[in-house]
């Protein structure tokens, strides 16, 4: 046997016992090992695409939603470095990749040789772990490498402390395809019982215990682990909870939906300083909930790794792996004023977005509300970064049975559409995905998967306002004559034109009532809701508007 068939079906078959079960390749011929080893395993499931940006986010989709390690395979050369941008988000979304680089011998290298480049720390600090795993030769003891090496990536990138991206960089001679020869110098098989190491985590330290008399509050960023404990124990601790979508807690008596509006009212925000705020994940959707952080006089954020936590406001007064919120309610009075708060804003939120005078048709904000609020329980709905998360923050009500997921560690928008369909190829239920028209043509090569590819159950629904929405909530919205083409960037695209290139079913809604009816059916496909920007504009003012006005503060 050659030796790069050989360290590809042993690297392989190793990622396997170590639980892989997801590879998405991007072709190439130096790849070829590794791409012919994986196919070969019946074990895996296998995904190609032929843009490697595009196959990258499929795989941190695919790794989001699975919450284990998905293998990337790529050739040498700028390939990889099309992997770049889903690395940095999966670094810092802590989604656990795997990334297997193709590359040129050492000999090759700085000579000039057809598509030859540097890739030894390609990613730099992005990745949790980098090896230059070497050329394989016939000569024992390269098995017990391989395998050891396999092993601790697999584990290095799922975690559980800090999970994140790993990158072993695999140099390659050829021959690159088998040759007929089953013969090695020792034997390629591995442990009879499991992966060659197993590895075997701690548990974690002791809970920080919080005192059950203080008036506390529980803040669920992007990026949570364990919320549903964290929401019961608030839950009878008498705590509001104040979730970001992407957070999945806000549901259940607790949940204040309406935070955003809630804490950008001065007056509100003054009357409802807490003793001590609670912190998952990341939390960066809402400019008055940061400002809200700042002044208080305890915050305790809550990560799984103490050497990385997140903190944007650098208000943290403590760090720790667990928290113990415990005892039953504690300041009734406390808890019902966000509540009877709440209420008074969604009611005033409703009366914004039901009035089709004010929105001249179907707004952005309703859109994101009536779809939230439409899916079936058991639905999984994957949200665009740039304003599609910042609707639903704050137009969504609190509601159960809905999973949502979103890239806002980087918050950048490339790769969504891959992204999304690789969560609904990993999520067992109808899947949904809200984005921007520009999100969505920045990675319209989603869409293109050969007739073999497994196919999602998933439902774009683009918001198209022709250009950046995001920046008419700007500053940048004042300059007048340069904003519209620097920062409105118009496309004129029709989408249904994109959709018919590859074949995707597509509709058109007009009016609210139509969407429930659109977004019904199975696989992939495409509903698109065209909005203008300065009317959307006017509704998100307005929404704040009647809630300060409502809460009379």
């Amino acid at each position: 046997m050659n030796p790069a068939t050989a360290l590809a079906q042993v690297l392989v078959d190793e990622l396997v016992r170590c639980g892989l079960t997801e590879v998405v390749l991007a072709p190439g011929s130096r790849s070829a090992p590794l791409a012919l080893a994986a196919h070969a395993e019946s074990r895996l499931r296998l995904h190609v695409r032929i843009d490697e940006r595009s196959a990258a986010f499929l795989a941190l989709g695919l790794a989001k939603r699975a919450e284990k390690p998905v293998a990337l395979i790529c050739t040498s050369g700028t390939a990889a470095v099309n992997f770049h941008p889903a690395v940095v988000e999966a670094s810092e979304s802590g989604v656990p990749l795997l990334l297997l680089t193709a590359d040129r011998p050492p000999e090759l290298r700085g000579t000039g040789a057809n598509q030859t480049i540097d890739q030894v720390k390609l990613y730099g600090s992005a990745v949790r772990w980098f090896a230059e795993v070497g050329v394989p030769e016939d000569r024992p003891g390269q098995v017990a490498y391989w395998r050891s090496l396999a092993c601790r990536a697999y584990q290095r990138s799922a975690g559980p402390m800090d999970p994140g991206p790993v990158h072993l960089n695999l140099a390659f001679r050829e021959p690159l395809i088998p040759d007929g020869d089953a013969t090695w110098c020792e034997s390629l098989d591995g442990d009879v019982t499991g992966p060659w190491i197993r590895a075997r985590v701690a548990p974690p330290s002791s809970a920080l215990h919080i005192p059950p008399t203080r008036r506390g509050v529980l803040v669920v960023g992007d990026g949570a682990v364990n919320v549903r404990r964290y929401v019961a124990a608030a839950g009878m601790a008498g705590w509001p909870v104040l979730s970001e979508p992407s957070g999945n807690g806000r549901y259940g008596d607790h949940a204040i939906a309406a935070y955003h509006h809630l804490l950008g009212d001065p007056g509100f925000a003054e009357a409802h300083r807490p003793d001590v705020v609670v912190t998952l994940g990341r939390p960066g959707l809402s400019r008055p909930l940061l400002s809200w952080l700042r002044r208080a006089p305890e915050h305790i954020v809550v990560a799984q790794d103490l050497t990385r936590w997140p903190d944007p406001t650098r208000s943290a007064t403590q760090v720790a792996q667990a928290v113990e919120i415990t005892g039953t309610a504690g300041d009734d009075e406390w808890l019902s004023s966000w509540r009877h708060a709440d209420h008074l804003a969604q009611g005033a939120i409703d009366r914004v977005l039901d009035d089709a005078a004010l929105s001249e048709g179907l707004s952005e904000p309703r859109l994101a509300r009536d779809l939230a609020a439409a899916l079936p329980n058991g639905a999984q709905l994957f949200c665009g970064s740039s304003l599609p998360i910042r609707d639903l923050d704050q137009a969504m009500r609190a509601r159960r049975g809905l999973r949502l997921l979103a890239c806002r560690g980087a918050s950048g928008i490339d790769g969504t559409v891959s992204a999304a369909i690789g969560a609904a190829l990993a999520h067992n239920g109808p899947s949904y995905a809200l984005l921007g028209d520009l999100t969505f043509l920045h990675d319209q090569n989603g869409l293109i998967m050969g007739p073999r590819e497994p196919r999602p159950d998933l439902c774009l629904v683009v918001v198209n306002n022709d250009g950046g929405g995001i920046f008419s909530m700007l500053p940048q919205a004042s300059l007048g004559v340069p904003f519209e083409r620097i920062f409105g960037t118009p496309h004129g695209v029709d989408l249904g034109y994109l959709a018919a290139a590859t074949g995707t079913p597509y509709t058109l809604v007009g009016e609210a009532d139509e969407l429930a009816r659109a977004i019904k059916g199975d696989g992939l496909r495409l509903v698109e809701v065209r909005t203008d920007r300065a009317a959307s504009v006017r509704v998100r003012v307005a929404m704040r508007e009647a809630v300060r006005e409502a809460l009379g503060y």
